[in-house]
């Protein structure tokens, strides 16, 4: 049985409407620790994306 470890990043909107994307990539509870300090700060169109190693999600246009 393989272990595989899921990765997470992100894609919101911030406050000013600006277009914002993750830098790094989050554990499953470090995703949603994020998930939530970006809601409390107002971030709107908050998409969790799946990432493989070394992967990091294309900004919104």
């Amino acid at each position: 049985m393989a272990i595989t470890m899921q990765s997470y990043s992100f894609t919101w909107t911030d406050l000013d409407g600006t277009p914002r994307a993750s830098a790094v990539a989050y554990d499953r509870i470090s995703a949603d620790r994020r998930r939530n300090k970006l809601e409390k700060a107002g971030a709107t169109n908050i998409d969790e994306v799946a990432v493989k190693p070394g992967e990091l999600p294309t900004g919104k246009a």
